[in-house]
């Protein structure tokens, strides 16, 4: 069902008082776990989403994508985002889509700085049809304050953390690799973001998103020479002491098959050289 009302982004200027340009996402409408009542903990439902985003496209206009925002690729990692978190609140769920399109760019997947986001979230069924609520909130990225953590591996960037789930960026260093590990109380879902990283010691591509069962031995290289990152959502949120590192099965560990939320589209060659080849 999608939900035919105004979306009005307010104008965002530049310190000498030039709008910023806007890239907007809308209509994405994703069934997920949103709200506080038992059904609504139970059953997914859809939630519309519209997002305008504030940046200078201007280098872009060369024909660069890396020096915009991947709109397909953010429609995909959004998508993962809402299905993966279960929110309670209409305010949760914008507060995590805005806190990751406001997080500063990564080497494997340059784009530009998203200097501010507006976000509109609609639950269009949640009051049985007699209205239709939603929630609009814009929140700028100078506003912003992740939390960092080294690891072994790399780091991790806190994106948000919620009741009940967390939503972290895994940055694996090149030559680095997430020890082989199990998760026994936590449920855990992966979107791979960069391009160059081995899954199980085969080779991943970007875009793909992998739900790890409870015990479920897996693990990730990066052979590249560059860093590559994951988006990662815990339920709950992240418990170091269940992150439990194991050893591979005799017969190895286990292939896996994941579900692609990127286009299938093949970018033109100009691209293969700034990174941003799927």
């Amino acid at each position: 069902m999608s939900i035919e009302h105004a979306f009005h982004p307010p104008t965002i200027t530049t310190a000498e008082g030039r709008p910023l340009d806007v890239i907007e996402v809308r209509g994405l409408t994703v069934d997920c776990i949103v709200g506080i009542f038992n059904r609504e903990r139970i059953s997914a439902q859809p939630l519309q989403v519209d997002v305008a985003l504030f940046l200078d496209t201007r280098s872009a206009a060369g024909g660069k994508l890396s020096q915009t925002v991947n709109y397909g690729r953010l429609a995909g990692e959004l998508r993962f985002l809402l299905e993966s978190c279960r929110f309670e609140l209409l305010e949760s769920a914008a507060e995590a889509i805005c806190r990751y399109v406001l997080a500063p760019p990564t080497e494997d997947v340059p784009r530009a700085q998203v200097h501010a986001a507006t976000v509109r979230v609609t639950k269009p069924h949640a009051l049985g049809g007699l209205a239709i609520p939603s929630l609009q909130v814009h929140r700028s990225a100078e506003e912003m304050v992740y939390g960092k953590e080294e690891k072994s591996f790399g780091r991790v960037d806190i994106i948000h953390e919620g009741t009940g789930y967390g939503v972290y960026r895994l940055r694996v260093r090149p030559g680095g690799h997430i020890p082989t590990h199990v998760h026994q109380k936590m449920e855990e879902s992966e979107l791979v973001l960069g391009g160059g990283l081995h899954l199980q010691h085969r080779p991943v591509a970007r875009g793909q998103a992998f739900h790890w069962p409870r015990g479920f031995p897996h693990r990730y290289d990066n052979p590249s020479s560059t860093e590559q990152t994951v988006l990662c959502v815990d339920k709950p949120g992240f418990i170091p002491s269940d992150e439990v590192e194991t050893e591979a099965p005799p017969e190895g560990l286990t292939p896996v098959t994941g579900t692609s939320y990127y286009p299938h589209d093949e970018l033109v060659a100009s691209e293969s050289s700034t990174g941003t080849r799927s």
